[in-house]
């Protein structure tokens, strides 16, 4: 009997080992399930933000960063069914503590004004003009990037709705521009020129913002963005002018509101100089041009 110990411990052992071998392979497989597993929450996380974005009725639109005195400005809109659903500024002013306050006070009324204005048209922010001249400027590049989407359905001041669904591009709404490539004339055969004595151009649809181009001037760039409907010029602003110091920003500030007016008034570009800011005034003659040339006015 002694003899066939050796044999049963063989046997016992090889019956361990397999045993062993059979527990590992068990342990193992439940840990590779658990793995893959894990992995999947995770890759749905890119679908579901997606989704947030990019279904129906709304997107994100990230406008440029624009430069200014004091720091960078740059602005995100959330649109919906064509329309502003949330503006807010994801850069501003902050390196100091006068730029900060300044930013805590203007930005959200800025917000607001986008909104509600469903357009880059938006008052100035009193005692944050460069703050609210960058936030205007990267909202417009906002929309620009939106698409025209359709009509506007704008009414103007004193004059009739133009054709479209209201509200239903991605311009849309009151004070929407039409796109800066789109047709702005009336098209309606009166045959009623500008005020340059030229027919007014061919199309319809909502107002239609035109930029004219950057003019070097001795004491700073110069750049006016006109506002077209009808075929005439409603509105006309500097989005640059001299402002290297306090002397250009004090000609600035008197000078441009006239020029504005001016451009307006006269339809065109020929347009008188103003008094102690001939530079300046050279600078937004030229820059108007470039922009009604643009308008085909």
């Amino acid at each position: 009997m002694k003899r066939k110990h050796p044999l049963r411990r063989i046997m016992i052992g090889v019956a361990a080992t397999a045993s062993g071998i059979v527990l590992l392979l068990a342990l193992k497989q439940p840990g590779g399930s658990a793995v893959v597993g894990a992995a999947g929450p995770p890759g749905s996380a890119p679908g579901a933000a997606a989704g947030a974005e990019g279904g129906a009725g709304g997107q994100t639109l990230l406008g440029d960063a624009v430069d200014t005195q004091y720091g960078p400005v740059q602005v995100r809109l959330t649109m919906a069914d064509g329309k502003i659903a949330r503006a807010e500024a994801v850069q501003a002013p902050n390196a100091d503590a006068r730029s900060q306050s300044i930013t805590a006070d203007a930005v959200p009324k800025l917000n607001q004004a986008a909104v509600t204005a469903q357009s880059a048209q938006i008052d100035a922010v009193s005692g944050a003009s460069y703050t609210s001249k960058g936030y205007q400027e990267s909202l417009q590049s906002a929309l620009d990037k939106a698409g025209d989407g359709g009509g506007g359905g704008t009414v103007e001041a004193g004059g009739p709705a133009t054709g479209g669904d209201a509200g239903a591009g991605a311009d849309g709404g009151t004070g929407a521009e039409a796109g800066a490539d789109g047709g702005a004339g009336s098209g309606d055969g009166t045959g009623t020129g500008t005020g340059s004595g030229e027919a007014p151009p061919a199309g319809s649809g909502g107002p239609t913002t035109v930029l004219g181009s950057t003019v070097d001037t001795q004491y700073g760039p110069v750049q006016v963005r006109i506002t077209v409907a009808d075929g005439k010029v409603t509105k006309s602003e500097a989005v640059r002018a001299p402002d290297g110091d306090a002397r250009s920003q004090s000609v600035t500030a008197n000078a441009v509101p006239q020029l504005d007016q001016a451009a307006v008034t006269a339809q065109s570009a020929r347009i008188d100089a103003v008094s102690g800011a001939s530079y300046t005034s050279k600078g937004y003659q030229e820059s108007l041009q470039s922009a009604l040339d643009k308008a085909g006015l």
